[in-house]
């Protein structure tokens, strides 16, 4: 990992009228790192990535996401990124090719990039049988493998997951891990969030989120030391109940 940073992060915040979404959150993130984005649902996960994805703005706060404001260049921002939302993000009425025949050319990839990366994906999950089934016809694991795969089709120097691993099986939720794996190796930048506290575990640093606000920021090992817990679940539940007696 190198010690560049990628994503800043001073004092974000978002307010929806008089409820505060994230609250004042800074940290930064490392190129190359798996960046793991914890919390339990309804914590402002979401949001957060949101802003820094370059979907919606900002109430207070500074951000750069690869070297671009989140305020003034939120279009270079998405030049720059992949995305997998939480909700499935394929098109469904089309085929697993051209699905990535379409995320290929919007991202403005030549011609020959789009067949040579279409040849390589559909080899290395195993759809070459399936290229010309239309993806809706495919079982989860499948489809959320394959949205990984699309969002990270142009190459991007970081990609946002959210909630990758919502409802697959265990096997599928570390073959997905692997892929994330190899991606990093590849000098990509994986900012993911999820509420599965063992997912931590994969990542090289974890942020975790109580009630919009970060509560902690290490690694699982030194979180774990910390906190003087076996698990990261554990981490989480001792965050949880200090976040609800101070708000008492």
């Amino acid at each position: 990992m190198l010690n560049e940073k990628i994503i800043t992060v001073d004092h974000l915040t978002k307010r929806f009228a008089a409820f505060t979404a994230v609250d004042a959150i800074t940290f930064d993130v490392y190129k190359g790192e798996i960046f793991g984005f914890l919390g339990a649902n309804g914590a402002g996960k979401t949001t957060a990535m949101r802003m820094l994805c370059g979907l919606s703005m900002p109430t207070s706060g500074k951000a750069t996401v690869a070297g671009f404001d989140v305020y003034t260049q939120n279009e270079q921002i998405k030049k720059n990124i992949g995305y997998m939302s939480q909700k499935f993000s394929l098109y469904e009425d089309l085929t697993v090719k051209e699905n990535m025949q379409l995320y290929g050319g919007i991202y403005g990839k030549s011609n020959q990039f789009i067949k040579d990366k279409t040849a390589f994906i559909l080899e290395q999950l195993h759809l070459k049988d399936e290229a010309n089934k239309l993806v809706g016809s495919l079982p989860l694991g499948w489809k959320q493998k394959l949205a990984f795969s699309v969002a990270i089709f142009h190459e991007p120097e970081i990609v946002f997951l959210d909630e990758p691993t919502g409802g697959v099986d265990p096997v599928t939720r570390r073959e997905f891990w692997m892929m994330i794996y190899e991606a990093a190796a590849n000098g990509i930048t994986i900012f993911v969030t999820t509420h599965y506290m063992d997912e931590a575990e994969y990542c090289n640093r974890v942020s975790i989120m109580v009630d919009g606000k970060v509560e902690a920021l290490d690694t699982p090992a030194m979180l774990k030391q910390q906190y003087q817990s076996p698990t990261m679940d554990d981490v989480f539940l001792k965050l949880a109940r200090k976040a609800t007696r101070s708000g008492d």
